[in-house]
């Protein structure tokens, strides 16, 4: 449970298998084929934060000699990128290094690893628990996986979760896995701050440090000349980005390296993942506001619509706060500008009717799309030391329940204020339902889909939307 469009929603069940295909919220490395010896294949679980880490350990093996695979028999390095924010999360880990541990016994050659927050968490439990495990390696690590590996082959076990606080992998350029060519994440902080009490984030992925201004920028200025048309800034919290060049020369903030890479070129969009409620700043807003392919999409967790609730949490914002920042948004960018959160259901000692004031949030805001989950208590935060877990499962999930009836309503609505106007789309591939028709997204992040006629992946098209569902835009060229 935590910031920056950090989880996606797990199956209850595994593949059943470990060679088929895991389910769609799971992403597995595309492979790369130059003829290296050794075989690499990553799944990489939960937040675009994970999946772009797999680019930065995908680069670091590149050197080392592997070639990444999308088959994982023929895989000799078989890695799975983690993720603890949910305890469902685990579980779906842990299911998966059960049915590998059946495969890796008809192949004892193969090597198996666990990256990510889980490796940081859990540490040396897994080579203890999960016998399979030869290598555990923390997000700050990814530098050592060469050494690593080298003492696994030499019959030791590997591991490495140690938390820096320089650590940022700028100087990396990432091998840009299960890419559609058009879109790409660029990760420009690591680590988190905030300590929110709900949250594994700042023991996991160690203290905030920002990435040097100047690579991020050259990163995305590479990233146009090999033809990639819009980019996601990358960070638990975007907004507290700083960054001072070693001579104090100069300093950038959040809202200066956005103008930066809007810069880059006017035909490349740019979009960010995620604002904290208590640091998105008017310069941040206004930035947005002077330039067109900065999209107009603001994810901006809330996690509880009461005030209480919200200093429990240790979110540092109360309601007045969040709904004046939302002021500013619709005031500044217009009510066009999407905004999408973060919802727990059932935090500790959460009343009905501060279930209600969520509710009411809701209504306030109409928010385009939202995470939402009830409360998992993660071993080790503040709020599993300090309070206690007291909602029943039951309430728990009626209260959820109630929470997407509500979202599901307003996406629809939003969706539907779209009908009869011309918005511009970048493609991005075809129509999960159809070769003839294409689909990309909008600058609200809608997606939009339409008839292909003449136009292919990267095209920017405008498009009239005559019709919309709860999730998705249907119109014509233009």
């Amino acid at each position: 449970m935590a910031q920056a469009l950090l989880t996606l929603d797990f199956l209850d069940k595994a593949p059943a298998t470990p060679e088929a295909t895991p389910s769609a919220n799971v992403r597995v490395s595309a492979a790369t084929r130059t003829g290296r010896q050794r075989k690499l294949y990553i799944e990489s679980y939960g937040c675009q934060m994970n999946f772009s880490d797999s680019e930065i350990v995908s680069s670091i093996l590149f050197d080392e000699g592997f070639d990444t695979t999308d088959d994982l028999a023929s895989a000799d390095l078989v890695l799975l990128n983690t993720c603890s924010i949910r305890e469902k999360a685990e579980q779906t880990v842990r299911m998966r290094l059960s049915q590998i541990n059946s495969y890796k016994k008809r192949n004892p050659g193969l090597l198996v690893g666990v990256l990510g927050c889980m490796a940081e968490r859990l540490k040396s439990k897994f080579l203890e628990e999960e016998k399979i495990v030869d290598l555990v390696v923390g997000p700050d690590a990814y530098r050592d996986l060469p050494q690593l590996i080298s003492q696994v082959d030499g019959g030791q076990k590997g591991v490495n979760v140690l938390l820096s606080r320089e650590e940022t992998y700028a100087d990396i350029t990432p091998v840009r896995l299960n890419s559609n060519g058009v879109s790409a994440f660029i990760s420009i902080m690591r680590g988190c701050d905030n300590m929110c009490s709900f949250c594994v984030v700042p023991f996991t992925r160690g203290r905030e440090r920002s990435r040097d201004a100047h690579s991020i920028v050259q990163e995305a200025r590479a990233l146009v000349a090999q033809g990639y048309k819009e980019v996601t800034l990358l960070g638990q919290n975007v907004d507290s980005y700083k960054w001072a060049a070693a001579d104090g020369s100069e300093h950038v903030n959040f809202a200066q390296l956005l103008e930066r890479v809007a810069l880059v070129s006017p035909e490349l969009r740019v979009r960010f993942a995620t604002s904290h409620p208590k640091d998105i700043t008017d310069e941040v807003l206004h930035t947005m506001a002077r330039y067109d392919n900065i999209c107009k999409f603001i994810h901006l967790p809330a996690q509880s619509g009461n005030s209480r609730i919200l200093a429990l949490m240790n979110r540092t914002y109360d309601r007045p706060w969040y709904e004046e920042r939302v002021h500013a948004i619709r005031r500044i960018l217009g009510a066009d500008c999407a905004i999408s959160t973060d919802m727990i259901a059932g935090f500790c000692s959460e009343t009905e009717a501060e279930h209600q004031d969520t509710l009411r949030l809701m209504d306030f805001v109409h928010y385009d799309m939202a995470y939402m989950f009830f409360y998992s208590e993660r071993p080790g935060t503040l709020a599993a030391r300090k309070l206690a877990d007291d909602i029943p499962l039951e309430v728990k999930k009626r209260r959820l329940q109630e929470i997407i009836d509500l979202q599901q309503l307003h996406s629809a609505r939003r969706n539907e204020r779209a009908v009869g106007r011309v918005h511009q789309v970048l493609v991005e591939n075809f129509s999960k339902r159809s070769k003839e028709h294409l689909s990309g997204r909008n600058s609200q992040n809608q997606v939009v889909v339409f008839p292909k006629q003449n136009f292919k992946k990267g095209d920017y098209v405008n498009v009239l939307v005559h019709s919309s569902t709860a999730s998705t835009l249907l119109g014509e060229a233009v």
